[in-house]
């Protein structure tokens, strides 16, 4: 928990979200195996037009002050799963980043929609000439999930899943999905960081551009139908 604050600073110039998006979603996890990712928050000091997502129940608050927020749930994680914030209570001021780390361990397997609810607390005038009153509003993120796979290794399937070259310099391409019926796969670094991820429909291959970083060992990671893949590479 102690580098929360400074990744938080990384969307110091972002107006408003959460960090990994939807698209990048949480990385990949296995069966018995120590998770631990984080999540950052960013929520801005007034009611934005993103925040409404055109609710006219919400439109009326544009511009209000946001005195607060508070992270107060992270729904539908593994059991043995749990979050736990850099703050106390997860509560922060408008327009401040919050950060959050989930961790836990987990024997089961499967794949867990998640979803991220965040309450603020708005100063809204009521009535002209009155001081703002508090209104508090819980917004929810949804489309978030966490595949837990079974931990296996490339030695123990017929035709194993490929990564070509290994090492490489430039590009990888892992060969063989099609087979697995492969949903989703990371490439993560010797600290456990996912630096590239894609969701997979239907593809027997797909290509990763490693001009981006730095030279050393990775590991793909590969979520399929019977589990999770790790392959590891050399990117020189």
């Amino acid at each position: 928990m102690h580098n929360l604050v400074h990744q938080a600073a990384n969307y110091a110039d972002s107006t408003y979200g959460i960090w990994p998006d939807t698209t990048n979603n949480f990385p990949l996890a296995e069966q018995g195996v120590a998770y631990s990712t984080d999540l950052n928050f960013k929520v801005p000091d007034a009611v934005t037009e993103d925040i409404t997502g055109g609710d006219p129940a919400l439109e009326a608050f544009i511009g209000s002050e946001i005195q607060g927020f508070t992270v107060t749930s992270v729904d539908g994680l593994p059991a043995g799963y749990d979050y736990a914030c850099n703050v106390s209570g997860c509560q922060y001021l408008g327009g401040e980043n919050g950060c959050a780390n989930v961790f836990g361990t987990t024997s089961e397997t499967g794949e867990y929609p998640v979803t991220i609810t965040v309450e603020g607390v708005i100063l809204v005038v009521l009535f002209p000439g009155l001081p703002p009153t508090p209104v508090t509003q819980a917004l929810s993120f949804d489309g978030y999930r966490i595949i837990v796979g079974s931990a296996g290794t490339i030695e123990e399937v017929i035709q194993p899943l490929t990564v070509v070259p290994n090492p490489a310099s430039e590009t990888i391409s892992v060969n063989g999905l099609s087979a697995y019926e492969a949903s989703n796969i990371a490439i993560m670094n010797i600290e456990g960081k996912v630096v590239a991820e894609k969701a997979l429909l239907n593809v027997n291959a797909t290509d990763f551009d490693l001009t981006a970083l730095q030279n050393g060992v990775y590991f793909v990671k590969v979520a399929h139908a019977n589990g999770i893949e790790t392959i590891k590479f050399i990117k020189q």
